[in-house]
């Protein structure tokens, strides 16, 4: 009963301590917000909620007459113009980078009196010049930076040397974001390109104004349409709906991993209330005899398992919360720095909790709880654990087949779908049915594994390993339930590992067709290439060119009418030697012609689009222009399916200067017999820029390995949850199984088995159960990775690869999972006294 609560406790600490980490973080982002905002904000009409356009590399600006505009309205206690860019990279002396690693930006702006409302300067003093830089207090303590040391600011102007001379302190809690502050005009001059800009003015009300009347003023002051204006709670809603999303697609899929726990844990809780009714199969005999009627019985199991729900789920509450500050602890090692002030716990969180645990608990026990109920007076005159009904096993082998085979031709038909959304929900259809389908079919599927497995583990054991397998085929419907909870974790580890192999294997292959470039520049966190850094490496030598890939966003029309919304990729005419486009018509060189564009088979077929149409092109904040169709690239396989190319020089005729976006990355190509003096040269001419990263074709795998490598760790950690509650599950099974064959331990050690040879016995019955879950969950986990890899397929992701490294390693990590999940029922056992053992009923 105490594993079963620890398994009903690990589960709700799981979603309850997930609760209580994004709540936190909620509250946490809602003071910066709330704190930062002034009662008012002023900003350039095409902002994004005071973020930088991430392909021009530089926020949009308003001129600094807004400020007195905009101070001259009724109601303005003050204006102050304000300078924020959040494409930059600040590095130290030593050239590392002092961004954070969580994804956190790193900002640089002016210091101004709305600074103050969330900083207090802590050492030093204001930055006073373009030699001064004051830096927040968290990444000086991380970094070790003092005053008087210099860091480097690089942005899209150019780079600012300059010495700290300040360290500011977060009054509320920084949640890991990189700051440094320059004086006004620096920041105006570094950051934005010149004198007279700001990026918003921050608007402070007049007592007793209120933030919309004031907003109203301004509006007057200023043009309705000139500005874009937001109060106090509109900026600080904006800025938590960006964090929000990513904050909620964090809590539901770490609910979702919890949900996983729960299931598993309704096996075990099945199980042992399964197995406990059986053990009191006479008491409950018994108990009917003296007059206890069927609803007593049931009653008594489901109070039974309400209070174990209910001590679980309570325990569960608490450990919740200290799982959620372990969280916090463990991502301010990371960087980002959350403050156990601002702890929350919401009412709803431990009500949640406390119903979750206590829902599953009872329902996992219900189907025991009513086969105790239909115990007769005469089960008083058998023994305990008498087998079922052998026709309900005959109708749940049924059951399990045709919900197996229901399942099988549901991966069939989206293995054989043409269209990804189609093929999708038959996946999903077909997951959920051989899942079902196994669980039901575990004790028939038990008969048969467990023999094979043991004719290889166990037999070599001799008759310690012949009573292991006849012990573990003795009530295959338990044996089946205990192995079903292990096989839910394997088997989404096997997928996840198909998959993420396949998607490896897929890229480098395409990657190797496709691309002919010897170097890859990008930056790993998004960031646009600095005119800075591409003039280094067109400026290398050895190289026999550099392509520059960017993207604008551009209405394109069609002959039949059709409007399209999307990304024109723009490159220079080498792209084409760059990377190797499966041709329909044209070639993809002509593409690059003047006034010429291409476009992808898919697009061009929808819209009847053929070699010699115009498309008709609105470039975003640019003109409108027709562009002749040169060439169609084909969309079969290739990862960047749909994608349009025109040339720079025409996204530069038809884009203003200040509109053009930068490259995001740029691609070069080796001199004849210049591989390696190139690698080395284009490494070093960015050697100054630790945002970019060089790759080669090989390094280029690697990374890509690594991701995804990075990733399937991740949601490995995540389903060691589950794991863990199944290996609870086998414990489970083996302590009570021990119980229940006291009398039968007893009198085979006094027959002569020793106590070496029973703590054996149990530990080889534990691995058989264990192999048995490992090898359905993988058989199982490996099928869906491999028909969701044909959905890919239609994606560009061809190859199938299967990881037999991982899968055997799980595979024979299950062997001892089943010995460590043996260790306590086989010393238990064999610390029983005989005669005792022998004696007892």
């Amino acid at each position: 009963m105490a594993l079963s609560a620890v398994a009903v406790l690990l589960s709700v600490a799981f979603v309850c301590g997930t609760l209580v980490f994004t709540d936190t973080m909620n509250t946490t982002f809602d003071k910066l917000f709330g704190v930062t905002s002034a009662d008012v904000t002023v900003s350039a009409k095409g902002a994004k909620d005071a973020e930088d356009n991430p392909n021009r590399g530089r926020p949009e600006v308003l001129p600094a007459s807004a400020v007195e505009q905009v101070a001259k309205a009724e109601g303005v206690k003050s204006a102050e113009g304000g300078v924020v860019s959040m494409s930059v990279t600040v590095v130290n002396a030593k050239n590392e980078n002092m961004g954070s690693t969580t994804g956190a930006p790193t900002i640089a702006g002016n210091w101004s009196d709305n600074e103050l409302k969330s900083m207090k300067i802590t050492s030093g003093r204001p930055p006073r010049g373009p030699t001064e830089v004051m830096v927040d207090a968290d990444t000086a303590k991380k970094h070790h930076l003092e005053l008087g040391d210099e860091l480097r600011t690089i942005a899209i102007t150019g780079d600012v040397r300059a010495r700290i001379s300040g360290i500011a302190a977060f009054t509320v809690t920084n949640p890991g974001a990189a700051i440094v502050y320059f004086d006004t005009a620096t920041a105006q001059e570094k950051l934005l390109g010149g004198p007279g800009l700001f990026t918003h003015v921050n608007v402070d009300a007049k007592d007793g104004v209120s933030d919309e009347q004031l907003k109203q003023n301004v509006a007057k002051a200023v043009g309705a349409d000139t500005y874009k204006l937001q109060t106090a709670k509109e900026s600080a809603d904006a800025n938590r709906k960006d964090v929000g999303s990513f904050l909620d697609v964090m809590k539901y899929v770490m609910l979702g991993f919890a949900g996983i726990a729960f299931l598993v844990g309704i096996f075990l809780i099945f199980n042992t209330f399964s197995m406990l009714v059986a053990q009191r199969t006479r008491e409950i005999g018994l108990m009917r005899a003296i007059g206890a009627d069927s609803g007593q019985v049931l009653k008594s199991v489901i109070v039974e398992a309400f209070l174990l729900g209910l001590v679980g789920s309570v325990l569960g509450v608490g450990a919740g919360v200290g799982l959620a500050v372990g969280l916090m602890q463990l991502m301010g090692q990371m960087g980002m720095h959350l403050s156990t002030d601002d702890l929350t716990v919401a009412w709803t969180t431990p009500v949640v909790g406390l119903v979750l645990g206590i829902v599953v608990t009872v329902v996992s026990a219900f189907i025991p709880a009513r086969r105790a109920g239909k115990v007769s007076p005469m089960a008083a005159l058998r023994d305990a654990g008498t087998p079922g009904d052998r026709k309900a096993g005959r109708i749940r082998a049924s059951l399990g087949l045709v919900l197996t085979g229901i399942g099988g031709a549901g991966l069939f038909l989206a293995a054989a779908a043409d269209k990804a959304a189609a093929g999708s929900l038959w996946l999903c259809l077909g997951v959920l049915f051989t899942l079902i389908g196994f669980i039901v079919i575990g004790p028939l599927l038990a008969g048969l594994v467990v023999r094979m497995l043991s004719g290889i583990v166990l037999r070599p054991f001799g008759s310690v390993g012949r009573l292991a397998e006849r012990n573990a085929l003795r009530n295959p419907r338990r044996t089946g339930a205990t192995a079903a909870a292990l096989m839910i974790g394997l088997a989404l580890v096997a997928c996840l590992s198909v998959v993420g192999s396949s998607m490896v294997a897929s890229a480098t292959e395409e990657l190797d067709k496709t691309v002919g470039a010897d170097y890859i520049v990008q930056s790993q966190t998004g960031q646009p290439i600095m005119p800075q850094a591409e003039q280094a490496l067109r400026a290398t030598g050895n190289l026999a060119h550099v392509t520059a890939y960017r993207e604008v966003e551009a209405k394109i029309t069609a002959p039949d009418g059709s409007v399209k919304d999307g990304g024109i990729s723009v490159t220079d005419p080498t792209y084409a030697q760059d990377v190797r486009r499966k041709m329909i018509a044209g070639e993809h060189a002509a593409a690059y012609g003047d006034g010429a564009i291409s476009v992808g088979s898919l697009y061009a077929d929808e819209h009847h689009v053929k070699v010699g149409d115009e498309l008709t092109v609105a470039f975003t904040g640019g003109r409108t222009t027709p562009l002749k169709v040169a060439a169609i690239t084909s969309d079969e396989g290739n990862l960047d399916k749909g994608a349009m190319y025109v040339s720079t020089a025409t996204a530069e005729r038809f884009l203003p200067a200040d509109r053009m976006p930068r490259p995001f990355m740029l691609l070069a190509k080796a001199a004849e017999g210049k591989a390696d003096a190139a690698y080395g040269a284009v490494k070093d001419a960015l050697a100054q820029y630790p945002q970019y990263a060089v790759q080669n074709r090989a390094d280029y795998k690697q990374t890509l390995k690594d991701q995804v490598g990075q990733l399937l760790n991740m949601v490995y950690g995540l389903l060691g949850l589950a794991i863990i509650v199944a290996v609870l599950g086998v414990v489970n099974t083996l302590a009570l199984s021990v119980v229940e064959r006291t009398r039968e331990i007893g009198l085979m050690r006094a027959i002569g088995l020793s106590r070496r040879q029973l703590r054996r016995m149990i530990r080889l019955e534990s691995v058989v159960i264990a192999l048995f879950g490992a090898l359905l969950g993988l058989g199982l986990g490996m099928g869906w990775g491999a028909t969701a890899q044909q959905l890919l397929a239609l994606q560009g992701l061809k190859v199938l690869e299967i990881p037999w490294p991982t899968i055997i390693g799980v595979f024979a990590g299950s062997a001892f999972v089943g010995l460590f999940a043996a260790l306590v029922p086989a010393f238990r056992a064999g610390r029983m006294n005989v005669l005792d053992a022998i004696a007892s009923e």
